[in-house]
């Protein structure tokens, strides 16, 4: 199916500034070079503009390229701004990021990994 960004296995954030006007081809070049990341692994990249109210995210179907692309009417993306950095996301901060929230919520749960207990 078109763009069913649902079955991406993982979801990483550029975080800083993305040249927006980059297509497919340049945004697959920063998944490879700037990240040493394989673009064509069933993961989502997500890309944002200098004025925060855009977004782009690139996912590979297994046959081609999807390039998706969301502007907001009102408000900006809370982007992590640390340049040329990639973090991976979790379904619920990609949630949060799409509701105009901030992927570090101080409130949240986080979740206690079982090697760090003992």
């Amino acid at each position: 199916m078109l763009g069913d960004i649902s079955k991406a296995e993982k979801i990483y954030i550029a975080c800083g500034y993305t040249d927006m006007r980059k297509a497919i081809d340049g945004l697959a070049a920063i998944v490879q070079q700037n990240f040493q990341l394989n673009p064509f692994q069933n993961s989502l990249f997500l890309f944002c503009g200098r004025r925060r109210d855009r977004m782009k995210a690139l996912y590979w179907e297994g046959d081609g390229f999807v390039l998706l692309y969301k502007r907001l009417e009102n408000g900006k993306f809370q982007w992590p701004m640390n340049a040329d950095a990639v973090r991976a996301l979790t379904p619920q901060e990609f949630r949060w990021l799409l509701e105009g929230l901030s992927i570090d919520q101080p409130k949240a749960v986080k979740k206690i990994e079982i090697g760090a207990c003992i």
